[in-house]
């Protein structure tokens, strides 16, 4: 009998678009939806902070469903649960921009985070299983501008959404967005059969995950909103306890949720720690400098935007020129200098001062994000270079985990040190000597991911990004 044909993919670039695409809309959402909180919470007659209930809801969802998103891939298609997910996504912001309690809305932004958690991992299992391993450099670059864009173009959207017309235009902006991407996904990207057979779900392993991680988030979440110290401890001890006991449970299953044998591929291994590492950094910045520029500096929000979006072009510069430049220097050399340059970028945060001259700013945070671009395009390819294919779908839900919680903790890290030192210096709102201090901490947490740069491989990499490194001719 005659083998199936083989699927034909899209050019690359296509399916790099539609991914990043999906990914677009969720990290434009969530930030926007941050603006618009007060304004809601007027209409819903409840009380500003009782509205952050509509964000950690969604986050809630994303820590269940996200370890379960390589296993429904493997079990139904990665296009078509990526197509549902879109679906669900726009059908939960529809549900949301229709809702008049807050209760209702926190229903509805359960609804749009299951669609949300499954749109970043899948998406990425999308690019692992269609896009040939020489392009694969230049198409997880194309999926991080979007990471950048989003959350900052977020914010003077949601303004002047709230401003001029109605919070509930926040999330009607999903819906063309959405339908988009849910035709193009059918359009173009073919399905891709599973290498194996799909293993038996792991009950367990989601119910533990979803206690520990959803814990986990709350607990940080809750660290970094000022609330109550001991209901947060007490949220990290019981999401500690899960993941320690989904861990004993992983050993010892065949096919656990979240396969943590993984960790053993060292390219794999690596590009997790020292990528969540940096990550920490990453997730601190967008809270600590609209808050430096703002109360520190005393800039408006349209100054202060203007100023982080050098950030975000930053990013998108660099990711024309990251293949050539992984080309030019490989993947271990590439991270071990960019490394330094990333998180030294932040140490100069530091020194800002209201007389420094805007562009002069602008200019060295479009460095930053340009440097942190070309950092994260690498971890995000590296890390799969060792993966087998018939495991790329657990190594993309594993990885997308990770790199979720890591971004809280950044979240949490940036707060928590803000209120110390203002606890140390007994004043209520904090000092530009404050910033700085949380910037050059969250630098150090970067800085220590050379410790891990050093044990790539130095040939990591080389079939990705083409490098050949120089070596003496062969005396055989």
């Amino acid at each position: 009998m005659p083998s199936p044909p083989a699927p034909v993919f899209p050019d690359y670039r296509v399916t790099s678009l539609i991914v990043a695409c999906a990914i677009f809309m969720e990290q434009l959402d969530a930030t926007v939806l941050a603006t618009a909180l007060p304004t809601m919470a007027h209409d819903f007659a409840v009380t500003a902070p009782a509205m952050s209930i509509a964000i950690t809801s969604y986050l809630l969802m994303l820590a269940i469903f996200i370890p379960a998103s390589g296993a429904m891939a493997d079990r139904f298609g990665a296009r078509r649960v990526f197509s549902v997910a879109i679906g669900v996504f726009v059908a939960g912001s529809i549900v949301c921009s229709l809702t008049t309690s807050l209760p209702a809305m926190v229903a509805a932004r359960l609804l749009q985070g299951a669609g949300g958690a499954m749109m970043a991992p899948i998406g990425r299992l999308i690019l692992l299983r269609t896009v040939e391993r020489r392009n694969l450099v230049s198409a997880m670059s194309w999926t991080l501008v979007p990471a950048f864009l989003g959350p900052l173009i977020g914010p003077p959207l949601g303004g002047f959404i709230v401003s001029y017309l109605s919070w509930r235009w926040i999330f009607y902006i999903n819906v063309p967005i959405g339908l988009l991407g849910f035709w193009l996904v059918r359009q173009f990207v073919p399905e891709i059969p599973s290498e194996s057979k799909p293993a038996r779900f792991d009950f367990l392993g989601f119910a533990l995950c979803g206690v520990g991680l959803g814990c986990l988030l709350f607990g940080f979440e809750t660290i970094g909103q000022n609330a109550d110290l001991m209901r947060a401890l007490l949220l990290l001890v019981i999401g500690s306890t899960a993941c320690a006991a989904y861990i004993w449970h992983a050993k010892r299953r065949p096919d656990p949720l979240m396969d943590l044998s993984l960790l053993k591929i060292d390219s794999f291994r690596l590009s997790v720690i020292s990528g969540s590492l940096m990550r920490v950094t990453q997730g601190a910045q967008p809270f600590l400098l609209p808050l430096m520029f703002q109360i520190g500096f005393g800039l408006s929000a349209v100054r202060s935007g203007k100023l982080i979006l050098a950030t975000s072009l930053g990013a998108i510069v660099m990711r024309s020129v990251t293949p050539r430049v992984l080309r030019m220097v490989g993947f271990r050399r590439g991270m071990m200098a960019n490394g330094i340059l990333s998180s030294m970028g932040y140490a100069v945060c530091a020194f800002f001062r209201p007389g420094w001259p805007d562009w002069l700013m602008f200019g060295l945070l479009f460095c930053c994000g340009a440097f942190m671009s070309f950092q994260f395009a690498a971890y995000n390819t590296v890390a799969y270079e060792a993966v087998p294919t018939s495991r790329t779908s657990a190594a993309s839900s594993l990885y997308t985990t990770l790199q979720q919680l890591m971004l809280s903790v950044g979240v949490c890290s940036g707060a928590l040190i803000l209120k110390l030192t203002m606890a140390a210096g007994d004043h209520a709102e904090p000092h530009l000597m404050d910033f700085s201090i949380a910037f050059v901490i969250v630098t150090l947490i970067s800085l220590s991911s050379m410790r891990w740069h050093v044990g790539f491989a130095h040939d990591a990499g080389d079939e990705l990004s083409g490098y050949r490194s120089k070596q003496r001719p062969s005396l055989s």
